[in-house]
């Protein structure tokens, strides 16, 4: 296939975490809101004259003072973005929004504010910490509205004077929608036979829309739309269809890293991807935006951390269906180093759909770093190989 036009471009601007986009939107006067999880509700960090970014680091070397402050046990996730922290690179930010998402991730936001990792120099700085519901209930969304309001709403305008009235998180829904649509209609090609994307490529652009302004891209975003729906996809087929379900990855050489074996990566399930990352918001009638913000956010959420039983259900459930609609061969479930919940989640997943669903799953934990690629790499080959002796058989893995 011939190369997207803007690829390029975005993987150069993927290399920093304060990339140029960042750097521009700051000299616009903008306001910068760095957040870490995927249970922040993202459209409340574009409201106004603000603009959210996921925080990464890419290009991680040695986290030795993020282990002395965290110990070696803990997520190499939080320890990489303290690491980068304390290293000057999140000093873009004019605030920190961090919900529950575990506790980790905690640890790390609140190193980053007992160091004085950033702010210096503005006195508006301001670190905030969410509570997160663990049911999807009507009490679960009236607690997500009151955190968004305290957390998130107050600061914003206290501190920043931004809007923060139904008619901007309205917008703010809107301008979210807008990157959605995209992201979702170039998602689904790769449910074509013949897919005229790679999950390669694919990563590179949903991860962009995380931790790069939105309104600086969303123009190349459509543009790169119009362009994948007149691209001649490859002569070829893949080895095996492969959905990867976990934790973050915010490295696309990871989803290169198993499509150089053969295997394609037709669904993203996972932090920093489009499923359910980058559905759209519906506002009912009569509701209001910041109500219906919560709700999507709670509903729609696949993070392990909500252990009810229903979720639990859920999320096999979705993760059945992803199998269903991009035709998936098998599942690469992936935790990431000493995360707690996606441990017993991909222990979990992988006993009930290799032994109770008869999909071909596998499991494997990552590194942030990718150091262990060799291994990984020979773990994801002899995944596909399984694979293709299964459909020869016809028999279980």
């Amino acid at each position: 296939m011939r190369d997207l036009k803007h690829l390029n471009w975005f993987e150069n601007l993927l290399q920093e975490a304060n990339n140029a986009l960042i750097a521009q939107a700051k000299q616009e006067g903008k306001i910068c809101v760095a957040f870490v999880c995927e249970n922040t509700p993202e459209p409340l960090m574009n409201l106004g004259n603000a603009f959210g970014i996921r925080l990464h680091a890419p290009n991680t070397g040695s986290m030795d003072i993020a282990t002395y402050y965290m110990t070696s046990f803990l997520c190499e996730t939080s320890r990489a973005l303290l690491e980068r922290a304390i290293e000057g690179g999140f000093n873009f930010a004019d605030c920190v929004i961090a919900p529950d998402g575990c506790t980790m991730i905690n640890r790390c936001v609140e190193n980053m504010e007992l160091l004085k990792t950033m702010g210096e120099g503005n006195d508006k700085f301001f670190h905030e910490f969410m509570e997160i519901p663990l049911k999807a209930d009507e009490n679960g969304v009236e607690l997500l509205v009151l955190q968004c309001k305290n957390h998130i709403l107050k600061p914003l305008s206290e501190n920043y004077g931004i809007d923060v009235s139904d008619a901007a998180v309205r917008k703010a829904v809107e301008e979210h929608n807008r990157v959605c649509r995209v992201i979702t209609e170039i998602g689904n090609f790769r449910k074509e036979a013949r897919p005229r994307i790679t999950g390669y490529e694919f990563h590179v652009l949903t991860l962009a829309t995380y931790v790069m302004p939105q309104y600086l891209i969303i123009d190349k975003l459509e543009e790169t739309l119009e362009e994948i729906k007149t691209r001649e996809p490859e002569d070829r087929e893949y080895r095996a269809r492969i959905a990867v379900v976990g934790s973050e990855v915010d490295d696309s050489g990871f989803i290169k890293l198993i499509e150089e074996t053969g295997a394609y990566v037709c669904a993203d399930r996972f932090c920093f991807g489009s499923l359910p990352g980058r559905e759209q918001i519906e506002i009912r009638e009569g509701e209001s935006a910041l109500t219906a913000v919560a709700r999507h956010y709670l509903s729609t959420s696949e993070c392990p951390r909500f252990m009810n039983k229903e979720k639990q259900v859920q999320r096999r459930s979705y993760l059945k269906q992803l199998v269903n609609d991009y035709d998936a061969d098998g599942i690469l479930y992936l935790q990431m180093k000493f995360c707690e919940y996606w441990s017993y989640e991909r222990v979990m997943g992988v006993h009930d759909m290799n032994e109770v669903e008869g999909i071909p799953c596998i499991g494997v934990e990552k590194e942030y770093t990718m150091a262990s690629a060799g291994q990984l790499r020979t773990r994801f080959q002899a995944f596909v190989e399984s694979i293709e002796i299964k459909k020869l058989q016809g028999g279980k893995m």
